[in-house]
């Protein structure tokens, strides 16, 4: 299976990549919509899911030998029967690791790979973080000319939409075998059950199933070559292989000294305020509602919302970005809160999209349900997540996000622990805090994990 475009909760089957793709708007009658365009001298055609980013990426991914070496021996046994991929489909191959390469190269596989188009391009964030580069000319153009919803596959960890590339609507998340297959495939409307991947020098069909390599087949490879000693051979050299990077300058004061007019590296603000005095938790009093949000939100995507003045309690009837609305809260000593569906925190994983809310003011957060991760990250700042208990949301408890929030805070505090929410029209609710460890409660009692770190190691 892979992950589905625009959200890192939703899998989807294989064999059900055709029907799934038409949650792009595309009118019925344009989905066979093909557009010829000529490349390197000759012609080829686009349609909605044609693949034009096939990319071997990911510091997480590219780091499983696994998954590699199955790469490898799929792009083997597919060079073999005569199978390749289309030239104008943008193709690399980008590990988190020099071991990758070596045992990519010593196994045998690499030079398949690299006939295939999956070449090193660099190592760890490229295509996964939206390094891809540009796309051919022609390639893009018939993009647009038929407003096409282009696909592209990766073993990252982004799939939104335009990330990794503007010109791909549609991206998957698939191991990194699978991003070859797709590559070979030149479409993600194929089920590779029913439908062959392509055809030999013979003409005959050749099923996916028929050149994917068997798990003793990728086992005994990694026994042999994935060894203990390549990975401490390889990270000898580290010092020793560029030595531009070893003639840096570089500061060696054990504090960095920040330079006010820099415009790129600047002292955070966590620490504003901070004591070495611990004060005991306080309760937020008269919050209002920054974002009133639904299912699935994903915090790196704050940035991009921006709020009608007049449902946001502002002056002017201009709209704000978020940034904006929050800055006038802050001004006035305002605390925030957001209201939110389930898996609030979804999407990539990144400790600033607890810090982003942080920086804006966000004191807490009312959810269904939390993406794990990022309700850890949200303790680790001291942004307190609360959920709604069995049967609570926010349209069944009426509320519309105008109100202002009172969340009740004792001083003793116990994990999972049921607080009261009170409202200035009179309405009480409860909340769980999810608190889930005695570990999470004493972050939160220093305001956050860097707080509680700065203490323990002023105390040494």
């Amino acid at each position: 299976c892979c992950l589905t475009p625009q959200s890192n909760l939703f899998h989807v089957g294989l064999g059900h990549f055709q029907q799934g793709f038409k949650g792009f708007q595309v009118a019925p009658e344009h989905h066979g919509t093909a557009v010829p365009f000529q490349f390197d001298g000759k012609e080829y055609t686009l349609s909605h899911g044609s693949v034009v980013i096939a990319a071997i990426t990911s510091c997480t991914n590219t780091s499983n030998p696994s998954v590699m070496l199955g790469a490898g021996l799929l792009a083997k046994k597919a060079i073999e029967r005569g199978l390749s991929v289309k030239p104008y489909i943008k193709t690399s191959l980008s590990p988190g690791s020099g071991v990758v390469t070596t045992y990519l190269k010593e196994s045998g596989v690499m030079d398949y790979l690299f006939q295939l188009g999956f070449e090193v391009v660099g190592y760890g964030c490229m295509t996964c973080i939206g390094n891809s580069g540009p796309l051919p000319e022609p390639v893009v153009s018939a993009i647009t000319q038929g407003d096409l919803v282009a696909a592209g596959v990766l073993s990252g960890n982004r799939n939104f939409e335009g990330r990794v590339h503007p010109n791909t609507r549609a991206n998957y998340l698939a191991s990194p075998p699978l991003v070859i297959a797709y590559a070979i495939a030149g479409t993600v409307r194929i089920d590779f059950e029913k439908e062959p991947i392509g055809v030999d020098s013979e003409g005959k069909d050749i099923f996916l199933r028929d050149i994917w390599p068997t798990r003793e087949e990728i086992q005994a490879v990694e026994r042999t070559f994935v060894i203990p000693s390549m990975f401490k051979e390889v990270y000898e050299k580290i010092e020793k292989v560029n030595e531009r990077w070893n003639s840096l300058v570089a500061p060696s004061d054990k504090l960095y000294t920040w330079d006010p007019k820099s415009t790129y590296i600047k002292s955070p603000p966590f620490f504003d305020g901070l004591t070495m005095e611990l004060k005991p938790p306080k309760s937020i009093h008269d919050a209002y509602v920054l974002l009133n949000l639904g299912d699935s939100f994903e915090p790196p995507g704050l940035q991009l919302v921006r709020l009608a003045a007049r449902q946001r309690r502002c002056h002017g009837q201009r709209d704000l970005d978020v940034f904006d609305a929050a800055e006038r809260y802050r001004q006035s000593g305002v605390p925030l809160l957001v209201l939110a569906g389930k898996e609030y925190g979804s999407g990539s994983s990144r400790d600033w999209a607890a810090k982003g809310p942080f920086l804006l003011g966000i004191k807490a957060v009312v959810a269904e349900s939390y993406e794990r991760i990022h309700r850890s990250n949200l303790v680790g700042m001291g942004v307190i997540p609360l959920e709604y208990l069995d049967g609570d949301t926010a349209d069944g408890l009426g509320l519309t996000g105008r109100e202002r929030y009172t969340v009740v805070v004792p001083e003793q505090l116990t994990p999972r622990m049921i607080v009261d929410v009170k409202l200035d029209t009179g309405k009480t609710f409860q909340v769980r805090m999810r608190f889930d460890t005695d570990v999470e409660l004493t972050y939160f009692r220093h305001g956050g994990i860097l707080n509680y770190m700065i203490r323990k190691m002023s105390e040494n």
